[in-house]
C-alpha cells in the first residue's frame, strides 16, 4: 500500500470524491457559499464528519494548485482509516490481550508518524485518533512511520473521551501521560490497556484525563520539565510492554 496526499479542486471533483468513498480529512470552502452544488458537498461531509472550514477567496487562491477550486478545496487523506473494531479484531486474531494507543490533538503529522511508528515495534494493535484539532493520515505521517502505517491500524473517531467509555465496556483500563501522575514504575500497566497521550502544549485534555484509570509521569532529572509527545510516548509504551512481557 502506497501513501499519497490528494488536493482535490472544483465542485464536481469533491463531490465524485465523496461518492468514490475517498477518506477525505478536511473541506476548505469559501466564505458566504449556498448555491446547490456547494450544498451537496456540505450534506456529504456532515454524513462522513468531515472537518469544514470556512475561508477566504484569497485562502482558497493561495491553496489551490490548479487556479480553478470554484470555491471549494478538499484534502483526502493518504491511507483509508480502520474502525476500532478492527483493532480489537486485530488482538483477537494474534491471541493478546488489547494494546491500544489513543491520542489527544497530536497536530504535528511527524509526531503522529513517529507514534504510529512505536505503536508497531511495541506490538500494540492499533491507534486511536480524533477527527478535529489533530493531524490526519497524511503522507508525512506516512514516511514518519517507516512503513508502520502499513501494518498498524489507525481509527478516527468523533468523540474520544466516549471512545474510551465503550472500550471500557470491553473490559481495558486506561492510562493517561501527566507530568502531576504516579511514576510509571509503580503503576500495574499490565493486561488489556489503552494509552493516551496528549499534545506537548496543552497535554491530554480534561475530559479526557477524567476518563482514564490511571495518571502516569515519567521520572526527569533534567533542567526542563516536558517530553516531545512521541518521545513520552515510546517511554511509556515500553513500560508497558516490559511488563506484558514479564
Amino acid at each position: 500500500m502506497g501513501y499519497q496526499e490528494f488536493t482535490i479542486e472544483g465542485r464536481n471533483a469533491v463531490i465524485e470524491a465523496y461518492r468514490a468513498g475517498k477518506p477525505i480529512d478536511k473541506l476548505f470552502i469559501l466564505e458566504g457559499c449556498q448555491d446547490g452544488p456547494i450544498m451537496t458537498i456540505k450534506r456529504e461531509a456532515k454524513k462522513q464528519d468531515t472537518v469544514v472550514k470556512y475561508v477566504t477567496r484569497e485562502r482558497l487562491d493561495q491553496m489551490s494548485e490548479t487556479g480553478r477550486h470554484q470555491g471549494v478545496i478538499a484534502y483526502a487523506g493518504a491511507y483509508e482509516y480502520a474502525e476500532v473494531e478492527d483493532i480489537l479484531k486485530n488482538a483477537e486474531e494474534k491471541g493478546e490481550e488489547p494494546f491500544i494507543f489513543l491520542l489527544d490533538n497530536i497536530e504535528d503529522p511527524h509526531n503522529l508518524g513517529a507514534i504510529i511508528r512505536t505503536a508497531n515495534l511495541v506490538g500494540a494493535h492499533g491507534v486511536i485518533i480524533p477527527k478535529n484539532r489533530a493531524a490526519g493520515l497524511t503522507a508525512a505521517v506516512a514516511r514518519t512511520s517507516a512503513g508502520a502505517l502499513n501494518y498498524t491500524p489507525v481509527a478516527r473517531v468523533t468523540n474520544l473521551a466516549k471512545t474510551i467509555e465503550d472500550l471500557k465496556k470491553k473490559g481495558l483500563w486506561f492510562v493517561c501521560a501527566d507530568m502531576e501522575g504516579t511514576a510509571m514504575y509503580e503503576l500495574n500497566l499490565r493486561g488489556p490497556i489503552g494509552l493516551v497521550i496528549g499534545s506537548e502544549g496543552e497535554g491530554v485534555g480534561r475530559l479526557v484525563k477524567e476518563k482514564c484509570d490511571m495518571v502516569a509521569s515519567i521520572p526527569m532529572r533534567g533542567n526542563i520539565d516536558s517530553l516531545n509527545a512521541s518521545v513520552a510516548a515510546g517511554v511509556l509504551a515500553y513500560e508497558i510492554l516490559r511488563q506484558r512481557l514479564g
